[in-house]
């Protein structure tokens, strides 16, 4: 099944089929854009400051469980934010989400190690995306490079970075600082990603940027 991915900047990215769109994290005037919009849309939130809650959306998931709907199967797992410590409550959830045959995770501002538990929950992965633009605030290139090591995607596709036109609560790295750090082969993919098939991913580890749009 087709479907694509977009960056609209911050750790915002739609995803959609013919049918069926989820926009996660649709909060982007947390950086200074406006907020994208979510009619008819599935709204997703890695943490639920993130949402805008449109009561237009066909449904709002702001943490764990699974759920069915169009195209897209989805299965949020709780984990610890960036800024909590292991005791408190994980206030953050990671995504797992099936199209097809493909399988897509989907990290936010999370602790930079996952625990057995939530990597077992996660499972394989084709497609990861992640943020990498670190400052205290979120995932650093560090971090972020050994995560993709621990999930073992096929495909990275970076978010959260540093960006002039944006306005992050705390400096962001910038773009190249995460890929000269993992190391893995960068193609450019436009200003979407666009997955035809299972097959048609690569088949080893390779980084793809994605332009906001």
């Amino acid at each position: 099944m087709m479907f694509e991915i977009e960056y609209k900047g911050g750790s915002t990215v739609v995803l959609s089929t013919k049918n069926t769109t989820v926009v996660a994290d649709p909060k982007t005037s947390l950086v200074g854009l406006k907020d994208t919009n979510t009619k008819d849309a599935i709204e997703l939130g890695t943490e639920v400051r993130f949402l805008v809650n449109n009561p237009d959306a066909k449904l709002v998931i702001e943490g764990p469980g699974e759920y069915e709907i169009g195209d897209f199967s989805l299965s949020g797992v709780p984990a610890q934010r960036h800024i909590d410590t292991e005791d408190q409550e994980k206030l953050a959830t990671v995504y797992r989400i099936g199209v097809g045959e493909v399988h897509i995770a989907l990290l936010g501002n999370i602790a930079p190690k996952l625990t057995e538990d939530e990597l077992e929950a996660i499972g394989v992965i084709d497609i990861l995306v992640l943020p990498v633009g670190g400052g205290g605030y979120t995932l650093d290139a560090t971090s972020a490079a050994t995560i993709v090591r621990q999930i073992e995607p096929k495909v990275v596709i970076p978010v959260h970075y540093a960006d002039s036109a944006l306005t992050y609560e705390v400096p962001q790295d910038t773009l190249d600082t995460f890929t000269k750090e993992l190391g893995a082969p960068v193609e450019e993919g436009g200003s979407k990603y666009k997955v035809k098939s299972a097959g048609a991913i690569p088949q080893s580890l390779t980084v793809i940027t994605l332009a906001r749009s």
